[in-house]
């Protein structure tokens, strides 16, 4: 996965966690032990029973429910490519549907709400000059607190035109313009 489709650790580890999981369930309701369930027992029917056992019975979310099942699709898609005899049945689970997801609305803060919480910081003391460039640098960059964590020195610019690459999701970079105050603020700190 890492190699061909460029997954991150992340996703591999949820792969992992996802498959593991399921062959766990799987043995439970052949009444086998996992080193003896066999590829005739993946089935849509184990599959559709799995998912309905992570949300009643682990208290999953549909989300989460969803995650699962994308991670066992890869894995059907794969045996489907090595195991073409068995085409119909892992046919099945790769046409199972996700479940829909309520999406929630947006919560954020109005600008005096910022301004508040930018006022607070003591940028006469260490923690409070941290304190400042690290919320200044949140707000104008937008950064998933992963892409913060994840700033190096040798990531900013500083200097007119000030910028910071950003390392997200999906091992994607982007660069974002920094605000004067902002860069100022990361200076005073670095």
């Amino acid at each position: 996965l890492s190699r061909i489709r460029g997954a991150s650790s992340h996703t591999l580890r949820s792969y992992r966690d996802a498959i593991r999981l399921f062959l766990v369930f799987l043995a439970a309701r052949v009444g086998r032990g996992v080193d003896r369930v066999g590829l005739d027992d993946f089935r849509a029917e184990h599959v559709l029973a799995f998912l309905d056992h992570l949300e009643s019975r682990r208290g999953n979310d549909p989300a989460t429910r969803n995650i699962r099942l994308a991670a066992l699709r890869s894995f059907f898609a794969h045996l489907l490519r090595n195991d073409p005899t068995r085409a119909t049945q892992y046919h099945r689970v790769l046409a199972l549907p996700a479940k829909r997801v309520r999406s929630r609305p947006a919560s954020y803060l109005e600008p005096e709400e910022v301004r508040v919480l930018l006022s607070r910081p003591d940028p006469a003391t260490a923690l409070g000059t941290r304190d400042l460039a690290l919320l200044l640098f949140l707000y104008n960059t937008g950064a998933r607190v992963g892409e913060a964590l994840g700033v190096r020195p040798a990531d900013l610019h500083l200097a007119s035109p000030a910028q910071v690459r950003l390392h997200g999701k999906g091992s994607k970079d982007r660069l974002c313009p920094l605000w004067r105050e902002t860069a100022s603020a990361l200076a005073r700190m670095l």
